[in-house]
Order: C-alpha cells, then sequence, then structure tokens
C-alpha cells in the first residue's frame, strides 16, 4: 500500500515528535481528543438540547473515524505490529475508539470514549518535558519491578478480608446487618482500607472488639504498598526520553546521537 520511504516518512509524523510535521500532528491530534472528551461530557449533561445533542453526535463519529484511521496507520507503519497493538498506548489507542462503534448495538458505551484522556499522556513528548518523561519511565520501571510483591500482598488482603468478614458474620449474624458472608467481607474490606462508609456497623462487644483490631490493622497495612514501591523506585533505573521511536519495536528511550534501536537492534 505504502513504500517504504512513505512509511519512514509517515512513521517521523505520527510516532515521534522530533520534527516539526511530527510535531504539529501531535498537537493536532492532542485539540482533537480534548474537543472528543469535551464533546462526551457535554452529552452527558441534563438539558441539553436535541440540536447541540446531534452536533455533538456527529462530532464524536468524525472524530473516531479519524482516531480509526490513525490507529490503523500506526499499525501498518511499524515493523512489528504486534509490539504496537498489545503495548500500553496501543491498548489505549484501541480502546479509544471502540466504545463509539459498540454504542451502535449498546445504547451509552460511548461514553467510555473518555479513556482517549489518556492518550494525552503525549502532551509531555510534544513539550519536550524531558524530565517529566524520565519520573514516567521511573514509575513505570518501579511499578513493574514490585509487581511481584504487590500481587503477593493483594492476594494476602484478598484472604484476610474473607477471614475477618466471616468472623464477623458468626459474631454479629443477620440481625446486625451482617446478612451473608459476602456482605461481611464487604464490610472488612470498607473497614480495612479505612473508608468506613458506616452502611453496616457490629453492635456486640466481640464485634467491635475485631473491628477496632481491623481499624489498627488497616493504618499498618496502607503503609506497606508504600513501602514496595519506594524500594522498586530506588532500584529503577533512568532512562533517556528522547522521543524518536523505534520502527520495529515501537519504543522510545534512545540517545540523541543513536543510530540503531538499543532494544532490538534495528536501524532508527
Amino acid at each position: 500500500m505504502f513504500s517504504e520511504k512513505t512509511k519512514e516518512r509517515l512513521h517521523e509524523i505520527i510516532f515521534e515528535a522530533d520534527t516539526k510535521a511530527g510535531k504539529l500532528f501531535d498537537i493536532l491530534l492532542l485539540f482533537a481528543i480534548i474537543i472528543s472528551v469535551l464533546a462526551v461530557m457535554i452529552e452527558s449533561l441534563q438539558n441539553v438540547s436535541d440540536e447541540t445533542l446531534l452536533i455533538l453526535k456527529i462530532t464524536e463519529w468524525i472524530l473516531t473515524i479519524l482516531f480509526t484511521i490513525e490507529y490503523i496507520l500506526r499499525i501498518i507503519i511499524v515493523k512489528k505490529k504486534l509490539n504496537y497493538i498489545f503495548s500500553f498506548m496501543g491498548i489505549v489507542d484501541f480502546l479509544s475508539i471502540i466504545p463509539t462503534y459498540i454504542s451502535i448495538f449498546v445504547i451509552g458505551t460511548h461514553y467510555l470514549a473518555v479513556i482517549r484522556a489518556i492518550r494525552l499522556l503525549r502532551v509531555f513528548r510534544v513539550l519536550k518535558l524531558v524530565h517529566f518523561l524520565k519520573e514516567a519511565k521511573t514509575l513505570y520501571l518501579a511499578l513493574k519491578k514490585s509487581f511481584a510483591r504487590i500481587s503477593v500482598f493483594l492476594i494476602f488482603i484478598v484472604v484476610l478480608t474473607i477471614i475477618l468478614g466471616s468472623i464477623m458474620y458468626l459474631i454479629e449474624g443477620g440481625r446486625n446487618g451482617f446478612t451473608s458472608i459476602p456482605r461481611s467481607i464487604y464490610w472488612a474490606i470498607v473497614t480495612l482500607t479505612t473508608v468506613g462508609y458506616g452502611d453496616i456497623a457490629p453492635k456486640t462487644t466481640a464485634g467491635q472488639f475485631v473491628a477496632s483490631v481491623v481499624m489498627i490493622l488497616g493504618y499498618a497495612i496502607i503503609a506497606i504498598p508504600t513501602g514496595i514501591i519506594s524500594v522498586g523506585l530506588m532500584s529503577a533505573n533512568e532512562e533517556s526520553s528522547n522521543t524518536q521511536s523505534c520502527r520495529a519495536c515501537s519504543k522510545e528511550g534512545h540517545d540523541d546521537d543513536a543510530s540503531f534501536c538499543k532494544y532490538c537492534g534495528e536501524k532508527l
């Protein structure tokens, strides 16, 4: 469909912000995203006239079609297409267009198009806010390094809430609002996270004692994820935030004078 030279040129424009054309494309894309998100938000307001709703729907469909063309072009011009499709931004790009099409069959799903707001993260690349990009990458690496520990922690919390909920169900019973174990688990989650809606509360002395323990335990548990991520941040390596993107693996972060991708070895 496109020559190799055309694909390279399109790649510079669509995936990178180092050239004037690439920066202009990203700026126009950001404005289109903002307009699209605002249109969805305004459409949800009460007392919006039928004429305004029609304009908003037409605007939404025009922008969705443009975003769809952009998404298809991104897939066409990259060499390893699955790398882009299943990358974070690739998934976001797909999820940002699909709700409008689903709304043809399921009314109201087009409101999920507000996920396009995530695409505004590209503003950091366009405005050359290098320090923001570095911090974002450091945070991503920290979360990636901490994933296993956080997973174990979450599993522990799930088991703990099941046990606490079951205990409260036995102590309080349905007469005090703990009508089932799932509802008691809901109480345990609300209490353990120190949210405390107050829609369910223990009435017996034993139940109040257990609730007190859960509350104190909640403060201790809140600090654990912070410690896990802090360790990840300390071990995360900061990488370059050059916006030049590799056509093969779609990764950025290359040195300014790099000729080859440091991730896959492809010529930049």
